[in-house]
């Protein structure tokens, strides 16, 4: 039989690695919480003035959708 005859592998292939097998990654879990709360203390506090922002923002869009 010669490789151009299309027929399919029989033979498993051998390897030294062993075989991977998945686990739940804690760490990142962890850095993952860590990384929402760090942003949860910093943007909360912001919050109202970002809210201010848009408000203001909205407001005089309207203004100037009028005056056009």
């Amino acid at each position: 039989m010669s490789e151009s005859d299309g027929s399919t592998v029989k033979k498993a292939l051998r390897t030294v690695t062993p075989s991977y097998r998945g686990r739940p990654d804690r760490e990142m879990n962890v850095i993952g919480l860590a990384y929402f709360l760090i942003l949860l203390v910093v943007l909360v506090p912001l919050l109202p003035f970002m809210i201010i922002v848009w408000v203001l923002s909205k407001v005089f869009g309207a203004i100037r959708q009028k005056a056009v």
